[in-house]
């Protein structure tokens, strides 16, 4: 905001400070309104060959009916976030439900591969008017002393809400049917909406700038493309024509967002220069390392446990289960630690946590060790993550004023969904390299054809290792230790980039996680109203 026409942020509620009971209904309503987007970013996973049999869809067909879902959310979370600072947080918040509970129901029953894609690019829609309204709300209503357990709260919903939410997904594909996915959310909506009538108060801003549009429009086409890359880039190949057009025009709208928003400075849609501070710098790059890191766990566990260990889809889940309640309780206790030791000390013992536990299942994961081999570094991996995702989101919201939270709560989002994109694409190339360059020298005496497609991946393997006859248990030894080695592999990258991030936040990371900077920032002038 501009110093000589300082924003008004104008709040509806009693007039005073909601008590104690009152902020528990609040986070509970934008608890369950966030674990409704979370859940349906991951849950269709679990029903790949379910919609490709029933809607007879190509593989192609079914991930963008997967992908689309994240890359309109993604696209559109700075645009709505900031239009929700303007016209209301509580407005857009039940908008959005409306939306996306529409878009849920519509995609439960619908009949064809085309009006599911449709309905998932409507419920991204809704989705990105919901997350970054769920934690502005949260920061622009809850007092200093309790933002931080709150925002914990969030965190752990965030980072392992969507592994309860295949876990919970999986179960119903086995007990029910693949179309009861969509029941979870649709409740979910149905919570959320009731309690946000009832319970939520309203904040937004009044501004004397216009809309930044150029900068929204700019977002979303740079967000989309570079979203788009990495989705693709790993199934078409990175020097293919979609991959470097995307790329280009993500490279390109960034750039001129970048140019558009230092032109526009502190009256445009995200003043980015305060990426110059260690607040905003450091939470934004520790939320894009953690989430990459997370989401390319779950790219090597999955096959490990599926195709490595023979299990279930829902075993598999319930697998991931430890790492996920570590996170969520971890992230609940963070703030605790950080108002204790500061907001860098434990963000770096977070960190340190993670990188150690990637270091363990590099170092002891095998196919003979099975799960074991594994448990100790995801529980390290779920407590430090839990840890240092915390103090980065609390460092996020704070960089930015009270009247821009609903900016700060999408950018936050922005860098996690950026993160995920860039940790399945790195890690699993990564884990894909590995397992071709360990198994081509050990395909002696396999029959040819069978060779090729083992070559292709650890499930292809599997696949086909039936046809092979005496062969067959030479395939699978092969393949299942091949992709152990490309798990060393992976893990030990990640191990790497944590320890680049240590070192960068225990000496850029900040101190602690202030309120809003206000050197640069007029103070908002706050207004009780009905």
């Amino acid at each position: 905001m501009s110093t000589d026409q300082p924003a008004q942020a104008v709040e509806a509620g009693n007039g005073g400070v909601p008590d104690a009971r009152q902020l528990r209904k609040v986070l509970t309503a934008v608890s369950i309104a966030l674990m409704a987007v979370i859940a349906s970013v991951t849950g269709l996973n679990v029903a790949q060959t379910h919609m490709a049999v029933e809607f007879g869809a190509s593989q192609s067909t079914v991930l963008w009916i997967i992908n689309i879902y994240t890359l309109v959310l993604a696209a559109l979370l700075l645009p709505l976030g900031a239009l929700g600072d303007r016209l209301g947080r509580k407005p857009m918040l039940v908008a959005g439900l409306g939306v996306f509970g529409t878009a849920t129901v519509l995609a439960g029953l619908a009949p064809t591969a085309e009006v599911m894609l449709a309905a998932r690019a409507a419920g991204g829609i809704g989705a990105a008017m919901i997350m970054p309204i769920t934690l502005a709300v949260i920061t622009s209503t809850f007092p200093e002393e309790q933002r931080g357990k709150a925002i914990g709260v969030w965190t752990g919903i965030a980072g392992g809400g969507g592994i309860l939410g295949m876990f919970l997904s999986a179960l119903l594909v086995d007990v029910a049917d693949w179309r009861w996915l969509f029941v979870l959310p649709a409740v979910l909506v149905v919570a959320a909406l009731a309690m946000t009538l009832k319970s939520v108060p309203n904040s937004r801003e009044t501004s004397p700038h216009r809309f930044d549009t150029i900068g929204a429009l700019l977002s979303a086409i740079a967000v989309t493309g570079l979203i788009f890359v990495l989705q693709e880039g790993p199934e078409h190949g990175w020097t293919a024509p979609r991959t470097l057009i995307s790329l280009t025009a993500g490279l390109i709208a960034g750039t001129g967002f970048i140019a558009w928003e230092l032109h526009r400075r502190d009256t445009g849609l995200l003043d980015v220069r305060l990426f110059g501070r260690r607040t905003l710098a450091g939470g934004s790059v520790t939320l894009l390392v953690v989430f990459g890191v997370q989401a390319g766990i779950g790219v090597v566990l999955f096959p490990f446990f599926q195709a490595v260990l023979g299990w279930s889809g829902l075993l598999s889940t319930v697998a991931m289960m430890p790492m996920a309640l570590a996170m969520m309780m971890a992230s609940g206790l963070a703030p605790e630690l950080a108002a204790r030791t500061g907001a860098r000390a434990t963000t770096v013992v977070g960190i340190a946590l993670a990188g150690a536990g990637m270091a363990l299942m590099a170092l002891f994961v095998s196919v003979d060790g099975g799960y074991l081999s594994v448990l100790p570094g995801l529980l390290a991996m779920g407590v430090g993550m839990g840890l240092s995702m915390t103090p980065s989101t609390e460092a996020i919201t704070a960089s930015l004023p009270r009247e821009k939270q609903g900016v700060a709560s999408a950018l936050n989002d922005v860098t996690r969904e950026f993160g995920t994109a860039l940790g399945v694409a790195l890690l699993g190339a990564l884990v894909s390299a590995g397992y071709q360059s360990s198994i081509d020298d050990k395909l002696n005496g396999i029959p040819r054809s069978a060779a090729d497609t083992a070559r292709e991946g650890v499930a292809n393997a599997v696949g086909v290792a039936g046809s092979t006859g005496s062969h067959a248990q030479d395939l699978l030894d092969a393949a299942q230790q091949s992709f152990v080695d490309g798990w060393q592999q992976a893990m030990w990258a990640g191990t790497a980039i944590m320890a680049v991030l240590f070192v960068y936040i225990a000496f850029r990371g900040p101190e602690n996680t202030p309120s809003a900077d206000t050197d640069e920032q007029a103070p908002a002038e706050t207004v009780a109203a009905r």
